[in-house]
């Protein structure tokens, strides 16, 4: 039996999250934004609605990308190299997770970015705590990625490429950004092929939560993050 939860419910353990359903742990509660980034650093996250409700999922093992892992190819490093593409970080938040939600994606019909999820990030963003990365195209938004940052912890949420190589080329960018400020990990949710290509793995739950709770307790302002001018193929 999944739990059901009123507005002002506490979280249900992680323990107790259903593997046989992808990790689902809960239904309901609200997107209110402190209710999202107590979820974050419970390592609980929304993924979905059903019926307006969110859906709260903690799977294990959890797929994580450390970020001095991450695998820059000789061809993605000579595309982040080349200029092909220009970066820039929040300056279009609501189009890249608009271009995300709009993404099809293999084995998944519609979106799990309702109109509720993306009011919620959003809100967030104008909060200081969700960011994107974009890349531009002759001045058009072609590609990028948007997630949280809670103390030197990253929690990537969506991306979308509408170029070949565009979202990796933010992801590049992202990982560099993450690297010079000393973030620990990156929360990447559920196994992916592409996510594994880019040097993700899966780690049991426990050992997640362990560092989350180190990372989350970290000191990192929020505001809104400018670009890198430093290459990060090199």
């Amino acid at each position: 039996m999944i739990p059901y939860l009123r507005p002002l419910d506490p979280f249900p353990p992680v323990d107790s999250a259903r593997e046989d359903m992808g990790g689902l742990l809960a239904v309901g509660g609200s997107l209110a934004p402190e209710r999202i980034l107590d979820a974050y650093c419970r390592g609980i996250f929304p993924w979905g609605t059903v019926d307006g409700q969110p859906l709260w999922y903690s799977p294990d093992p959890r797929m994580v990308l450390f970020p001095q892992e991450f695998r820059l190819t000789r061809s993605l490093a000579k595309t982040v190299r080349s200029g092909k593409f220009e970066v820039r970080f929040d300056t279009d938040f609501r189009g890249v997770i608009a271009r995300c939600a709009e993404t099809p994606r293999p084995g998944q019909n519609g979106t799990w970015i309702t109109d509720d999820m993306n009011d919620a990030y959003v809100r967030l963003h104008e909060l200081g705590w969700a960011h994107s990365v974009e890349t531009y195209a002759a001045g058009e938004l072609v590609g990028g990625l948007y997630g949280l940052a809670i103390g030197r912890m990253f929690y990537g949420e969506s991306m979308f490429a509408h170029r070949t190589d565009a979202s990796k080329v933010a992801f590049a960018h992202l990982v560099r950004y993450l690297v010079a400020n000393q973030f620990g990990m990156i929360d990447c949710q559920m196994y992916t092929d592409h996510l594994a290509s880019l040097g993700g793995r899966e780690i049991p739950r426990s050992d997640f939560l362990d560092r989350l709770s180190v990372l989350t307790a970290s000191g990192s302002p929020r505001s809104a993050w400018s670009s890198d001018p430093l290459d990060p193929a090199r």
